[in-house]
């Protein structure tokens, strides 16, 4: 694959990770006030959680993540945006980007081949009834779009928004950045 192509498939890859997960806990943390206000404290993770304490439905967060993460990359090599859009709320900003992305992939005829997210850090900044915030430092870890793999992306911190979706599983609402540490 040439450089002409590389490059752009990279690029896009990669802002469409990076743009879906701080544009969805943006969106939820907005959604539930319209007030504009500082994040709240993240604990330090040595005071996150264990895995075990999750969300309603017995789903521990890190297996709420790793779910979501497995299915948006299913969608993404099979080329299927209505999938992809079933991942996201209605509103989630990052889920119109996300699936806008793979709709230009399609339609200039590429596909991604391969997509795996490596998870470096995981803590749950607030989880009840049918939401779970989560703050996360992850990277695509391998990428592969027409049997050339892409660069791995870089370590990013994002604070995600996820509501309980029935029988569709959990959904990104919002996507925050945050400074990675």
């Amino acid at each position: 694959m040439s450089t002409r192509v590389l490059v752009p498939l990279l690029t896009a890859v990669l802002l469409g990770a990076l743009c879906g997960v701080g544009v969805a806990c943006g969106a939820a943390l907005l959604a539930d006030d319209p007030r504009p206000s500082e994040p709240p404290p993240t604990p330090p993770v040595a005071q996150s959680p264990p895995a075990t304490t999750g969300p309603p439905g017995g789903s521990a967060p890190r297996e709420v993540l790793r779910a979501w993460d497995e299915a948006r990359a299913v969608a993404w090599t099979s080329g299927d945006t209505a999938a992809l859009g079933r991942l996201y709320t209605a509103r989630s900003v990052a889920g119109r980007r996300d699936v806008a992305m793979l709709e230009a992939w399609n339609d200039r005829g590429r596909r991604v081949t391969e997509m795996s997210t490596q998870v470096l850090a995981l803590e749950v900044v607030s989880s009840d009834r049918g939401r779970l915030v989560l703050e996360v430092t992850d990277r695509l870890a391998r990428v592969a779009a027409g049997g050339t793999e892409l660069p791995a992306d870089r370590v990013s911190t994002r604070c995600l928004v996820l509501r309980a979706g029935g029988d569709a599983g959990w959904r990104v609402a919002s996507v925050v950045s945050r400074p990675t540490r």
